[in-house]
């Protein structure tokens, strides 16, 4: 089951430009255990031998959380990201530990660069439309992930409507306040405001200024001090099942409570993920604050 012929070294280099990183499979030993576990995944998953599977998952799992070292060059090579997308569609009793275990896995670059080409993006929006509060946390902790400062990760799970499917969660359970916060940083990170996944944001609602209308507020205070950053998600209905959703970040200062305005950027207005119209050029010299907005039908 193992991958003995494969070489025990594999380098790469990034060509999009998300901020300047360059990834590189670093020279490893392979992890004899890890190694099995991840051929057993390629053959089992295939033939839907879920009993099978649980604990070969659970060993990637731990590797990874652990981040052993090589254990991202195997996975890369191993080539059980398909086999993972396949598991996620399928809604079966391994959907959930997969979800985890690719939500684990969206931390490593050198892994989700071959997210796109193994499916797991249009996966990870079917999981989207699930009613498991467990199994939708874990997908969108993926998708939060995998925006984070990547224009070409942004752009291709704009482009399959990723933001009607995160409204649709966010204001499906307004109760849970882990799957609210994931899908608001989620909704920062396409906007290209991304968030730092350690970053300490402490979300409130605030008071909405119109019917239909949610209002979010993040707060960040800066370490200097007098400093907070607060990032505002308006979400608002304007017309059945349809809704706006803008993302601002302004700075307050404490000594005088003034607010630092940056130009605004407007996103494509979006139907089930298809852009239909782009916003007016004069609306970005008229615009004050750093914004996005994505029009959206649910």
């Amino acid at each position: 089951m193992g991958h003995s012929n494969v070489p025990l070294t594999f380098t790469y280099q990034c060509t999009n430009r998300d901020k300047h990183k360059t990834s590189h499979l670093q020279p490893y030993t392979p992890n004899e255990n890890l190694n099995n576990a991840l051929g057993a995944i390629r053959v089992l998953g295939l033939e839907r031998m879920e009993d099978e599977l649980k604990p070969h998952l659970r060993t990637v799992l731990v590797n990874i959380q652990e981040r052993n070292k090589g254990a991202a060059e195997q996975v890369v090579i191993s080539g059980i990201l398909p086999v993972l997308a396949l598991l996620l569609r399928g809604r079966g009793p391994l959907a959930l530990l997969t979800a985890q275990l690719v939500a684990e896995l969206a931390k490593e670059p050198v892994i989700r660069k071959g997210f796109g080409d193994a499916g797991l993006f249009t996966a990870l929006l079917s999981v989207l439309t699930s009613a498991h509060q467990d199994l939708l946390r874990h997908a969108v902790q993926a998708i939060t992930r995998l925006s984070y400062d990547s224009c070409k990760h942004q752009q291709l799970l704009l482009r399959r409507g990723v933001v009607p499917r995160l409204v649709a969660v966010l204001l499906r359970f307004p109760g849970n306040e882990a799957l609210e916060e994931l899908c608001l940083r989620a909704l920062c990170n396409l906007s290209g405001m991304s968030i730092v996944e350690d970053a300490s944001v402490v979300w409130e609602r605030g008071t909405p200024a119109q019917p239909g209308e949610c209002i979010f507020r993040g707060v960040s205070p800066h370490k200097c001090g007098f400093v907070t950053s607060v990032t505002v998600v308006r979400v608002c209905q304007w017309a059945p099942a349809q809704y706006a959703v803008s993302v601002e970040l302004v700075q307050r200062f404490s000594t005088s409570f003034f607010r630092s305005k940056r130009p605004t950027r407007w996103f494509p207005f979006f139907i089930f993920g298809q852009c239909s119209k782009m916003a007016n050029r004069n609306s970005l010299r008229r615009s004050s604050l750093k914004s996005l907005v994505f029009h959206t039908f649910l």
